[in-house]
């Protein structure tokens, strides 16, 4: 019996061993996890790009055409197409394209200056203009719907839920015409239109407040109804039911036991709204004479000019990849494993 006990026992200094590659597994899944995400974003950025170059090959006329000049002849046109490169496959330009992106380069555009420096005024004043729109979009769709779910039910969340639903089904554009109405024509608070400094940012700081709320307002009402939405699922789970038992304040309960386990929720849905944010700020930027990547990609696409439109959608798409990316980490640093 002593000999079987002694066999029995043997097999246990193996544990330790399990154990540390089971350490070892859960060091290396995040870092899959973040691999596996990077990748996604990356293909996902390859083929709106590939869809760019489709989409302005199939529009009528090319850039040889668009920007020829009175006067010129078939033959001249001709030849400016061979010079851009026109006459080759789609395919074999996008694939020449690519392959220099890596190395930062976005190719030449179709008046033969290089698309990084075109983009290079334009593109930190879009940045500027949607990153200060992102960050008070996020700060005041987490206060309106962390202060509706402190009353659920009552008078004051009906008002912020049918407000947040009526303040996104507004277009930019229309919000635009109602902020130039109220507060530069009619008031004169503001000026009507952006003017540029030297630098080519904006003059003044008063410049960007009509376009960022422009872009703000809409946002945050999509973005409240996420917030609202998400503390809601949480407030059924059984440690905030627990909360409500125990007698705690309403306020409590939704800061300290509803938003944590609500933030992956918020940061997807948040995230996920940045392509929107982009997009309206193309139109914000037209309205307001603002300085931004808007106008650049309207010539651009009058001009049938693929690179210059390709690396404005590269920009922007590797903007809001990189977004998305942080959800995506912020939501498996917090749920782990878990659905």
């Amino acid at each position: 019996m002593a000999g079987l006990s002694r066999t029995a026992r043997e097999p246990a200094p193996a544990a330790p061993a399990a154990t540390g590659a089971a350490a070892a597994a859960r060091r290396v899944r995040p870092l899959r996890r973040l691999a596996a995400a990077v990748a996604r974003r990356a293909l996902m950025l390859v083929l709106l790009l590939a869809l760019v170059f489709a989409a302005v090959e199939l529009l009528p006329g090319d850039a040889a055409s668009a920007s020829s000049e009175r006067g010129d002849s078939a033959a001249d046109v001709e030849a400016r197409r061979h010079l851009l490169g026109l006459d080759r496959p789609v395919w074999e330009r996008f694939a020449d394209w690519m392959t220099a992106l890596p190395t930062g380069d976005l190719g030449t555009g179709a008046r033969g200056q290089k698309v990084t420096d075109l983009l290079a005024d334009p593109l930190p004043n879009t940045l500027l203009l949607g990153g200060t729109a992102f960050l008070l979009t996020v700060l005041a769709s987490l206060a309106l719907g962390c202060w509706a779910a402190c009353r659920p039910g009552r008078l004051a969340d009906r008002i912020v839920s049918h407000t947040a639903t009526a303040a996104f089904a507004v277009p930019e554009f229309v919000v635009s015409i109602g902020l130039l109405l109220v507060l530069a024509l009619w008031s004169g608070l503001l000026p009507a239109v952006t003017l540029t400094g030297p630098d080519g940012a904006p003059d003044s700081w008063t410049m960007l407040v009509m376009p960022v709320l422009a872009l703000v307002i809409p946002q945050t009402g999509w973005n409240t109804r996420i917030v609202r939405g998400a503390l809601a699922d949480q407030a059924r789970t059984p440690h905030v039911e627990a909360a409500h038992l125990d007698g705690l304040p309403a306020r409590r309960i939704v800061l300290r036991h509803a938003l944590p386990g609500a933030v992956p929720a918020i940061a997807t849905g948040i995230a996920t709204s940045t392509g929107m944010l982009l997009g309206g700020a193309v139109v914000v930027e037209t309205l307001f004479n603002y300085p931004g990547i808007g106008s650049v990609l309207a010539s651009a696409v009058s001009g049938r000019d693929t690179p210059l439109i390709a690396g404005v959608v590269a920009c922007a798409g590797a903007a809001i990849s990189l977004v998305l990316l942080a959800a995506d980490l912020l939501r498996d640093g917090i749920l782990g494993d878990r659905p």
